[in-house]
């Protein structure tokens, strides 16, 4: 429910950007990411939700993400430790993001959580993800050194959409 809800916010939300902007996009298609793409972008964001910070509206719509698309024990039909991975990302020190995981146990009494530190200054912004087809999940990649950063349950739009809102985050936080 939450998960259909929250697709239907976004697309509604960049649907209605992408109208309003189709002659910018006509004439600046193949050129990556434009300033107006992101302009428009942001403010939907913003708009959405109800703030006029572009970073936190990006921390909350990323977090909303991870929540929306957490890889929970009950996806995972068929493997023999099955596990809910869920994470947090937060602002840290300038130019720093802080990617909190927690992993629980199928019967929720086993709790690991790891804090990890993601340097961002000089690195590329684009986060890269993979969605195998034989698996039951999709692996977004650390943008220092491509290693594994977190996993989603599978979905080809939700990472797309995750791995988008984590390169505008990388962005705004290289800013400092």
């Amino acid at each position: 429910m939450q998960l259909r809800l929250t697709r239907k916010l976004i697309s509604a939300a960049l649907l209605s950007s992408a109208i309003a902007a189709s002659p910018v996009f006509a004439a600046e298609s193949g050129a990556g990411l434009s300033s107006a793409e992101q302009g428009n972008y942001l403010l939907e964001l913003k708009r959405l939700y109800l703030t006029e910070n572009e970073r936190q509206a990006l921390l909350a719509h990323c977090n909303d993400l991870l929540k929306t698309y957490a890889l929970r024990a009950a996806y995972q039909v068929g493997q023999a430790q099955r596990q809910d991975r869920l994470y947090q990302v937060r602002e840290g020190e300038p130019g720093e993001l802080l990617l909190r995981e927690e992993v629980r146990g199928q019967q929720g009494t086993n709790l690991a959580v790891r804090n990890q530190r993601v340097a961002l200054f000089g690195v590329d912004p684009f986060v890269r993800y993979e969605c195998p087809s034989s698996g039951v999940s999709c692996v977004l990649h650390n943008p220092n050194d491509g290693s594994p950063l977190l996993s989603i349950v599978r979905d080809h739009q939700g990472a797309a959409e995750l791995a988008k809102a984590l390169s505008f985050l990388i962005r705004n936080l290289q800013k400092g």
